[in-house]
């Protein structure tokens, strides 16, 4: 049942918007340089980012996504290989009036109470795992709070949390967001709120990071 997740946050967002997907080829990483059509592309409306000697680099992933989990290690390490220059932000998707749309706010509400707690570090891939490999369904409070006992979290703090005006005030801007950036692929991330890349652009999860460097490198430049 999970070999369904691409179709469901790739293909499902493209017909979504009203535009065509090409499938990914394993492998398919260019050896040339990133070009702005191809590799990446830039916002039709940029997004304002805090003035920051570092690079704001957002992230919109899906728990339920396979490509997103593909995603994750390798963005871990770029982000940890970029610790210096890069902040890295990372966003829910919610495509707002999709089938999907009850289970993408469940699991906007599940990562933003990570964050309130600061645990994402720790236990994000084990969200990942839980979905994809245990089939968890994390879809409401009291799974959620089970789930997360379980990966030794206080279920008082996280109930919490999971039930603050904070998390679903998070959860409303992420729908927003994703509607302001334009994203019609998962994973998708924006480098300074202006270029975007994805696996179909990229060639693949596995092209993301070389995409990113050179997004980073020309934004630095940039900035003198």
């Amino acid at each position: 049942m999970k070999s369904k997740s691409l179709l469901r946050s790739t293909v499902l967002l493209a017909v979504a918007a009203g535009i065509a997907v090409s499938p990914v080829q394993a492998g398919a990483v260019s050896h040339q340089p990133p070009s702005e059509g191809a590799q990446f592309v830039r916002l039709d409306h940029p997004q304002p980012v805090r003035e920051n000697a570092r690079t704001e680099a957002v992230e919109f992933f899906w728990y339920d996504c396979s490509h997103s989990q593909a995603l994750e290690q390798p963005l871990r390490a770029w982000a940890e290989k970029h610790r210096a220059d890069v902040v890295l932000r990372r966003v829910p998707a919610i495509w707002q009036g999709s089938p999907d749309e009850g289970v993408q706010r469940a699991h906007a509400r599940l990562y933003y109470t990570l964050e309130r707690l600061g645990l994402v570090e720790r236990l994000q891939t084990s969200a990942f795992r839980s979905i994809h490999t245990e089939h968890a369904d994390l879809n409401t409070e009291a799974a959620a709070t089970d789930w997360a006992v379980r990966q030794g979290v206080d279920a008082v703090r996280f109930g919490a949390a999971y039930r603050s005006a904070e998390v679903g005030q998070s959860v409303d801007d992420a729908a927003a967001q994703f509607v302001r950036y334009g994203i019609n692929e998962l994973p998708t991330v924006v480098v300074q709120g202006e270029y975007r890349t994805s696996p179909t652009k990229a060639g693949g999860v596995e092209g993301m990071p070389e995409v990113l460097d050179y997004l980073v490198q020309r934004e630095q430049l940039q900035k003198g």
